[in-house]
């Protein structure tokens, strides 16, 4: 892993290892009247007190750039990168299994269950796609190419080469690669299918959400039945664009919000660590030429939705 320079000097390579699957954290040291490392770090996490970054540095945890120990009185320098290793108390484990489903020289595919992160963030750090993978294949340089949102389940790809990793992230770029996705919701009644639904989607309120508004559009849908029991139907989607949401946005937008669907088209109140109703949105498949070996590519989801409602 290399770590992007605050300006013109090289990329870094991280001076800790990793360390149970979690690559160690970094913070480039900003201007400030810091006098000292310790006073820099409890007023920048201030979820983590004084004891615990002293506990820190006294195990060789907290080190700059050059893997050199920095302890509570160590200068403050403007510029410089400081590496640490996250923590988090008492984590909540998530119950389902990932599976791992191809594996080659280059990338990694990966079907996801409903509720896992992708990646660390916020109360989710070992309980994660890709602290678990790393954990179970030893792949320390594996990142994933694209995402998916914590609550949808289906496939994920991963690169574990970084001399071909450009190669499949421009594959993403360009949409170059086929998507499709399930969904389970109420039935449009009245719908000509297949059609395709189109609007301007933005950025929303509160900040994790995302709306439409009047404009030219800017995110576009393919939508088809795949199968209807009454007043529930299992819909097919081919996101032809990638707005964060945009598919749970565009399933609401049309009346038809996704069965669980915590934040359209209103948000619930947070479930915490409630996982008994998942979103029922499934990535059913990728599919591309591969950018480096040439070879097509299908990678399918082993799992299925089902009808519980909330």
């Amino acid at each position: 892993m290399k770590i992007a320079s605050a300006g013109n000097e090289p990329m870094l390579t991280p001076p800790l290892p990793i360390r149970e699957g979690v690559s160690p954290s970094y913070v480039w040291l900003p201007a400030g009247p810091w006098g000292t490392m310790l006073t820099f770090l409890e007023e920048r996490f201030p979820d983590v007190d004084a004891v615990t970054w002293i506990t820190r540095m006294s195990k060789g945890e907290v080190v700059d750039a050059n893997g050199i120990r920095l302890n509570p009185n160590s200068p403050y320098r403007r510029g410089a990168c400081v590496f640490y290793y996250r923590e988090l108390e008492g984590e909540f484990p998530i119950p389902f299994a990932e599976h791992i489903l191809y594996q080659d020289d280059h990338i990694l595919v990966s079907d996801k269950p409903h509720f896992l992160p992708v990646i660390p963030s916020g109360r989710f750090l070992h309980e994660t796609l890709l602290v678990r993978l790393k954990k179970r294949t030893g792949l320390e340089h594996l990142t994933p190419i694209h995402r998916i949102d914590r609550e949808t389940a289906g496939i994920v790809i991963f690169s574990h080469n970084a001399s071909t990793r450009g190669a499949y992230q421009v594959l993403f770029q360009k949409r170059e690669v086929s998507k499709v996705y399930e969904a389970l919701a109420s039935t449009l009644r009245g719908g000509n299918f297949p059609f395709t639904y189109r609007s301007c989607m933005v950025n929303g309120k509160p900040f994790f959400r995302m709306e439409e508004i009047a404009g030219a559009p800017n995110s576009e849908t393919a939508i088809n039945v795949i199968k209807s029991w009454n007043d529930i139907s299992l819909y097919q989607l081919r996101p032809l664009t990638g707005k964060k949401h945009q598919l749970r946005v565009h399933l609401a937008a049309l009346g038809i919000p996704i069965i669980n669907d915590t934040f359209y088209p209103v948000v619930h109140p947070c479930k915490a660590n409630d996982v008994s109703l998942p979103l029922q949105l499934l990535a059913r498949s990728i599919s591309f030429r591969d950018p480096v070996t040439g070879a097509n590519h299908y990678f399918e989801s082993q799992r299925e939705l089902v009808m519980n409602q909330s």
